[in-house]
């Protein structure tokens, strides 16, 4: 009747860019990807704390 849908699987491994040939420009705008991408990645966990704190809180026996 009702199909979940699928979760993105996670990645098992993080695989580093071989960065030699890498001009200067590229260096910094793929620091500049990586710092967004961990404050995105920061920011999900963050929610995700306080979900969970969220929902122990209502759960919590007095």
């Amino acid at each position: 009747m009702f199909e979940e849908e699928p979760r993105p699987r996670r990645p098992d491994s993080f695989t580093p860019a071989a960065l030699e040939g890498w001009s200067e420009e590229a260096l910094r705008a793929y620091i500049a990807a990586l710092r967004a991408e961990i404050a995105r990645t920061e920011a999900a966990l963050a929610a995700r704390q306080a979900q969970r704190a969220a929902a122990e809180a209502l759960f919590r026996t007095p």
